[in-house]
């Protein structure tokens, strides 16, 4: 099944996620937080639906990797963008999960300490994942 599609659907659900979380965060500080709550829930279901796609296209790829085509000094910032994205992709599901559940049990001081270092964690993953993805699949000097 021909999946080269979904490249593009994650890179549009990152950005739908980093819009999210901008929202997000500014409702939680214009004091609305039921539409805080119901913003960073629809970020977290956006941001796992990308989780999900992205395995799925993963998969269906005997887990390759696509290969940026640059040499040199474009090349090293490539990698090292890849290198913190991928890292700190790691920690944003324990870390929204733990915002989540100290948000739903009304633990909003422990909530607003986590999400101070959480949420720019979060927003960086999701605006890096587009540009890995522009870099990779519009960019690429190979497919330019």
């Amino acid at each position: 099944m021909d999946l080269s599609w979904l490249p593009a659907v994650n890179a549009t659900l990152n950005a739908i996620a980093a819009v999210l979380l901008v929202r997000g965060r500014w409702l939680a500080r214009a004091g609305r937080r039921d539409a805080h709550r119901r913003t960073m829930m629809a970020a977290f279901a956006v941001s796992s639906l990308f989780l999900v796609l992205y395995v799925l296209h993963k998969a269906s790829r005997d887990f390759e990797n696509t290969t940026f085509q640059a040499t040199g000094l474009a090349k090293t910032a490539y990698l090292v963008l890849l290198f913190s994205h991928v890292s700190l992709a790691i920690t944003v599901p324990p870390l929204a999960i733990a915002l989540i559940v100290l948000g739903l049990r009304g633990r909003f001081e422990r909530h607003r300490r986590l999400a101070r270092w959480a949420w720019p964690i979060w927003l960086y993953v999701s605006v890096t994942g587009v540009a890995i993805y522009w870099l990779l699949y519009r960019i690429d000097p190979v497919s330019a």
